[in-house]
């Protein structure tokens, strides 16, 4: 399936094509549901670039920014040194504290979230998006889910590693997002009733639940065509 380049909206500007949020638990698919979703809607995808943005605004490093992310579990929070005020992109300037803490990279990623969902929307990929963004009408929750044993099963099909370094991933991986969801927001990722759309992606190809997604999209309002 094909992909699109991944942005970071960082200005309004134009209607919004609405934005579809995808919450996937390892081995569920997101990573490739996500961009076939985005091309299909004729929007921009948001993974990897999200921590980019947030590391920019805060001044420190990927590295850091990606240590604070939604992948690592919580604990692993790590600190920089001697940043100061740092400029707000919208106006003004934000008091910060001589370092960022868990909340400074939480509120950046929620700010950028909103912004992509008042500006040309997009496809967003984990960071909680489905409940940062729970209110707006223009957009779809979507969550991606399986049985363990079937999403580890297909992780070792598309990455061909072994089941045993898998099956490390899927329990770090899960335990990681669960971590941050709970810690931040007070609820479990993977309950039903955060979402419009709950798919259980091992039990389809993946070419059918994009399908599904799209479709679900399209019914909200969301996409550009």
């Amino acid at each position: 399936m094909g992909g699109r380049t991944e942005g970071v909206v960082t200005g309004g500007g134009g209607r919004s094509g609405g934005v579809v949020t995808i919450s996937a638990s390892y081995g569920a698919g997101g990573a490739d549901v996500g961009p076939a979703v985005a091309e299909r809607l004729g929007l921009a995808f948001h993974d990897r670039a999200i921590p980019v943005e947030v590391a920019g605004r805060l001044g420190v490093s990927l590295a850091e920014a990606e240590a604070n992310d939604e992948r690592v579990a919580r604990g692993l929070w790590r600190i920089v040194a001697s940043l100061g005020a740092m400029p707000d992109p919208v106006g003004g300037v934000v008091p910060m504290a001589p370092q960022p803490d868990e909340r400074a990279y939480r509120q950046q990623t929620e700010r950028i979230l909103h912004e992509i969902a008042d500006g040309p929307g997009g496809v967003v990929l984990g960071r909680a998006a489905a409940l940062v963004l729970r209110d707006r009408p223009d957009a779809l929750h979507v969550r991606l889910d399986g049985p363990p044993e079937q999403r580890l099963a297909a992780a070792v099909a598309r990455t061909g590693h072994s089941r045993e370094e898998v099956r490390r991933d899927l329990a770090g991986n899960d335990a990681a997002r669960e971590a941050y969801v709970r810690h931040f927001y007070r609820c479990d990722p993977a309950a039903a009733g955060n979402y419009h759309l709950v798919v259980d992606s091992t039990a389809l190809p993946l070419e059918a639940v994009v399908d599904l997604v799209v479709t679900a999209a399209r019914a909200r309002g969301v996409g550009t065509g």
